[in-house]
């Protein structure tokens, strides 16, 4: 308890630690796999000598093991993860004997009947097989496919109608900035393993960012001796992209060096039918070492550099004038964790962290109507811990944990067309600011197993201070109930959030500097939200080889978080309206695995509606008077109805064909004061402004792959990708003053070739 002033929550995730032998004791080295339908994870793996095995970073559920040594009778058993306490299991191996019957299927693991909340799995398969034009892109889309969750114009993710508030928790760090290809280097896809994706019922643990929360685990099974993989694609839009990634493993340690790169003529998404000035690159350079001191003590250190540079789209007038305007994004990161093992019930994480984040944007002299330029960045450190224990029916955590992050922001535009603004607005206008940002969070979290019945309770206290001082306690609940002989399990939950506001151009948002821009703008600093989530649901297995998952929820908040897009150089500013309420349904059906046969089937509904005034934002003249008069209007992300569809075929042992499609309703028209000669007439017919709504959308891809060569471990793979086959127009944003205009991905097409060893 002493350590509570460093403490903090770790991801939901647990480790195996396994170890085989013969009928006599004695070690044996084998071969096996780990498998969970719930949670997407297959894992092939060989032990070491003394028959020893471990798997970190598995999400909580259940696992089917399935251990095999030529001469040996199989072992095969199920193994549940609930705790960060590591699980100990031994397998013993008898001789082979007569056939006798002993089933464990896959289907034991397609239910998690403990889960009180959401969660999506993204497994190495999906990661590993997914294509994207854009490369800055691959991980955001498969997080897309989700329920509940849809792009707006620039890849921006929106979790449940939140703007900007989605929580990245990254091998054990929160990352809680906006992690779109506009404003922070990207993951590749071929550094992540796997994904867990929450909607729902948010453990006390995460904080800060809650619209969604997306568990990224890069970190792999310790493998002895030299292995990896390499990476070479390309496509569309001149895309180009490659990645090396090494490893060496020794008995207790590892060793990952990682780098990787890319560029494409169409980084962020085009407000005209041209693709004007919209080229990209992005580099990264990463490097892990994971260390198991002793089968108490384990050890991971990381460091990475990334980086960005890109143009910022023009429109058809700035293309005429031959503006140009170029930002550019760079990381520079790295972390200490350790983990400790009291005892088999007892678990102690210690995790410190740096990361130094800096964007720029720059104009030439013919950019019009405006010519900006902007930097702005900050420098985090931050600590967390936890300890994890399981008692009983319980599996208890407690934390807390700390940031300090000096934050910088500065901005400057010169108006070079008059015509495009009111007569009052400030012709030139240079800001400047640093502040300090503190924040500090402490929970507990029990979750209590009763027989079907499965309790999640936890409270979590915030401080934070940057534009604003605010904390807040926040008590969250969670039950679900296993109904006896039906596959089926009843959920229901409430979370209490507080969220804090983006750290992007806070300062400038929040400052009394900008009053003189904008008399119809509340002038009074950006305030954390305030919010009460509610969702009740339930899954069921069907046939034993799909899994139903439904959802119904509304959220309601108090300073409902959105941003304004500043003129056409596509950055933001965070606002707050006073209030709002955001309700929905999610439902999936999956197959995870039939024979050759997976996929799904997904429907989301959502109603957002917010209420004026609104607070912050960088707005010039009179233009927004139309969009602020009235005392509600739909957010920005009031997106109807999304629907999505899946099917994979695994055609033979070494090809595989897969097609998806989506579907939107589409989001609100915001506009009322736009000059039309500036749109291409293709765009304007994709507006229903009788309606207020941008016309539906409809995007059917396509994929297909080839093991080229599997030996041993060695594999060269070779899978081909197509967006939007049918060509169709898609405008995902028009005109908005909280979203700007942006134009979906035309037909396109990529391939890759993946070599690994």
């Amino acid at each position: 308890m002493l350590l509570g002033a460093l403490l903090f929550g770790q991801v939901e995730t647990g480790e195996i630690r396994l170890s085989v032998t013969d009928a006599t004791g004695l070690a044996l080295p084998s071969s096996g796999t780990l498998i969970s339908q719930a949670t997407q994870t297959r894992r092939a793996f060989d032990t070491d000598s003394a028959g020893l095995a471990t798997f970190h970073n598995l999400p909580f559920g259940v696992y089917r093991l399935t251990m095999q040594r030529p001469g040996f009778a199989t072992f095969s058993s199920l193994v549940e993860v609930r705790s960060a306490v590591p699980r100990e299991v031994h397998a013993t191996l008898g001789v082979e004997a007569l056939p006798t019957e002993l089933t464990v299927t896959d289907s034991a693991t397609l239910l998690e009947t403990h889960r009180t909340g959401v969660t999506s799995q993204i497994g190495e398969q999906q990661i590993r097989e997914q294509q994207s034009t854009n490369p800055a892109r691959g991980l955001l889309d498969l997080i897309n496919m989700q329920p509940g969750w849809f792009f707006e114009s620039g890849a921006v993710l929106h979790p449940r109608g939140s703007e900007y508030q989605t929580l990245f928790v990254v091998d054990g760090v929160p990352m809680d900035e906006n992690r779109s290809p506009g404003f922070a280097p990207d993951l590749e896809t071929g550094e992540v393993s796997e994904m867990s994706v929450l909607t729902g019922n948010f453990p006390a643990e995460y904080g800060r960012k809650l619209g969604g929360v997306i568990e990224v685990v890069t970190a792999r099974d310790t493998r002895r001796g030299l292995h990896g993989s390499a990476e070479l694609g390309g496509g569309s839009f001149d895309t180009v992209s490659g990645l090396v990634s090494t490893a060496y493993g020794w008995k207790r340690s590892n060793l990952t060096i990682t780098a990787g790169a890319d560029r494409t003529d169409r980084y962020l998404d085009p407000p005209v039918l041209a693709n004007y000035t919209n080229a990209g690159t992005s580099g990264a350079l990463t490097g892990a070492y994971d260390w198991d001191i002793s089968n108490a003590d384990r050890i991971h250190a990381s460091v990475q550099r990334r980086q960005t540079s890109f143009e910022v789209p023009n429109e058809n007038l700035q293309q005429a004038a031959h503006q140009r305007q170029d930002r550019d994004g760079r990381e520079d990161a790295g972390q200490v964790a350790w983990t400790h093992v009291f005892s088999a019930s007892t678990l102690l994480n210690l995790r410190a962290s740096v990361e130094d984040l800096s964007a720029n944007l720059w104009s030439n002299t013919l950019a019009t109507p405006i010519m900006a330029s902007q930097q702005r960045g900050f420098r985090r450190g931050y600590v967390n811990a936890t300890v994890s224990a399981r008692k009983g029916r319980h599996d208890i955590k407690y934390g807390a944990d700390a940031y300090y992050a000096p934050v910088s922001e500065a901005l400057q535009y010169r108006i070079t067309d008059g015509a495009f603004f009111d007569s009052d607005t400030p012709r030139r206008f240079s800001f400047a600011d640093s502040r300090l940002d503190r924040e500090q969070a402490a929970f507990v979290q029990d979750n209590i197993r009763l027989g079907r019945l499965t309790v999640s309770a936890g409270l979590r206290w915030d401080r934070y201070s940057l534009a604003v001082n605010d904390s807040a306690f926040s008590p969250r609940l969670g039950v679900a109930y296993s109904v006896p002989g039906a596959g089926l399990v009843l959920r229901l939950s409430y979370d209490r959030v507080f969220i804090t506001p983006a750290m992007e151009n806070l300062l400038l948002a929040s400052s009394p500097a900008v009053a003189s821009l904008n008399d119809n703008v509340l002038r009074i600093p950006v305030r954390p939200s305030h919010g009460n989530y509610i969702e009740t649901g339930f899954s069921k297995t069907i046939a034993g080889k799909m899994r139903l998952d439904a959802s119904y929820y509304r959220r309601t908040f108090d300073n409902f978080a959105d941003d304004d897009v500043f003129v056409n150089t596509g950055i933001s500013f965070p606002i707050a309206f006073r209030s709002a309420e955001v309700r929905g349904v999610d439902v999936k059906l999956e197959l995870p695995r039939w024979r050759r046969l997976s996929g799904f089937v997904s429907y989301s509904n959502l109603r957002g509606v917010a209420q004026l005034p609104v607070a912050g934002g960088f707005f010039l003249g009179d233009d927004i008077s139309g969009v602020l008069s009235g005392g509600a209007f739909p957010i920005s992300q009031d997106q109807r109805n999304t629907a999505r569809a899946n099917l994979r075929v695994q055609a033979s042992k070494r090809v595989w064909l897969s097609v998806t499609g989506e579907y939107g309703s589409g989001l609100p028209v915001e506009a009322e004061n736009f000059d039309a000669a500036q749109f291409d007439p293709a765009i304007l017919r994709q507006v229903n402004f009788a309606a207020g709504r941008v016309r539906p959308n409809f995007s059917l891809n396509a994929g297909a792959g080839m093991d080229l060569v599997k030996w041993e471990h060695r594999t060269l793979r070779l899978s081909v990708g197509g967006e939007n086959l049918t060509g169709r127009l898609n405008l995902i944003n028009f005109a908005g003053l909280f979203s700007g205009t942006g134009i979906a991905p035309p037909r396109s097409v990529s391939a890759r070739l993946q070599f690994g060893f």
